[in-house]
């Protein structure tokens, strides 16, 4: 049942099995595990990124397109559930609406960027799909009327999600499905064809495939899930703007977790989320009881100050690509 639930796809390490575990039964039992809103709202995230970054790795690690995008669509979630929530009434048929808007137009926008772009080679791709995105960003601040500018939409969501537990399984158990809906994608004969042109899309274009209409398709798929991500994360904050969605940095958050989660495997996405979020939300609380510790010690205090936990963060995944140039999964699997 386990093998047939996880598309045939197993973990191949003892190790990685029971990391994947624990992070599983984590986030399942979070509410109760790890009472505090914080923590919930840490575990929430997780959920999302998780989902967010297996998209991008369909893309990336699997089909080996390289977009800047991605975080446009995650965007475009968040913005249509919100608008629509807005303009509407806080119900569920105002967020069905929102989402199948927000898919509509992500889907609409991928398959143009994917026809016309995907033709050119893969640097030309990532420049266009850079301008497409800053575009759009520029787009929903000078927008203000509509998405509410810099500072973004706040709304309600539908009574039922005003209880906390009750939103945050509904993340949990949307994020798990979708993820392992990928999961089934990237194991099937379509999965394989995408791996192909990976490896050598002469070769694949040789064999008889249309590399660009499979290309196209991933990169539809990866943004449809990409818009659910960022549906589920307006629903989770009750709130979306620039900074939450559509802001750079978070194209580069996803292109770490890829990276240090191993890239062309699903389960990379869960380590390098996983390890990104908490690192991200609790460094910086680690690093000042360190730095507390440290008092008295000339310099070492001053080294780890609160303030100072990006540069740690850089250094984390600097040794992490070198200890592990394959991703952590990658690492484990060959062991």
């Amino acid at each position: 049942m386990i093998r047939t639930l996880l598309s045939g796809d197993l973990p191949r390490s003892r190790v990685l099995t029971c990391l994947l575990v624990a992070i599983f039964l984590c986030l399942a039992l979070a509410p109760f595990l790890f009472p505090g809103t914080r923590s919930l709202d840490v575990a929430a995230r997780v959920c999302v990124f998780i989902l967010l970054v297996a998209s991008y790795d369909l893309l990336l690690g699997y089909t080996g397109i390289v977009s800047f995008a991605h975080t446009m669509f995650f965007g475009i979630g968040g913005y249509g559930v919100a608008i629509a929530i807005a303009r509407l009434e806080p119900s569920w048929s105002a967020v069905g609406v929102g989402a199948a808007a927000a898919i509509l137009v992500s889907l609409a926008l991928s398959f143009v960027i994917g026809l016309f772009s995907l033709r050119v080679k893969a640097i030309f791709f990532a420049m266009i799909t850079l301008a497409v995105a800053s575009f759009f960003a520029i787009l929903a601040s000078q927008l203000s009327g509509f998405t509410g500018g810099e500072d973004g939409i706040t709304f309600r969501v539908p009574e039922a999600l005003r209880v906390r537990l009750t939103a945050y399984y509904v993340v949990f158990g949307a994020s798990l499905a979708l993820f392992l809906a990928l999961l089934r994608v990237v194991n099937s004969p379509f999965g394989r064809v995408l791996l192909a042109i990976r490896e050598n899309e002469f070769r694949a274009e040789a064999l008889g495939y249309r590399t660009v209409t499979y290309r196209t398709l991933a990169n539809s798929l990866g943004a449809l899930v990409a818009t659910l991500a960022g549906v589920l994360y307006a629903l989770w904050l009750r709130y979306t703007g620039p900074n939450t969605t559509l802001d750079f940095s978070i194209m580069i958050d996803i292109l770490l977790m890829v990276v240090i989660g191993g890239m062309g495997t699903m389960y990379g996405a869960v380590i390098g989320a996983t390890l990104f979020v908490v690192a991200q939300n609790y460094l910086q609380e680690a690093m000042k009881v360190l730095s507390g510790a440290l008092k008295g010690v000339p310099l070492l205090p001053d080294l780890f100050h609160p303030d100072r936990w990006l540069l740690w963060l850089g250094v984390l995944f600097v040794i992490s690509v070198y200890k592990f140039p394959t991703g952590i999964v990658g690492y484990l699997r060959r062991r």
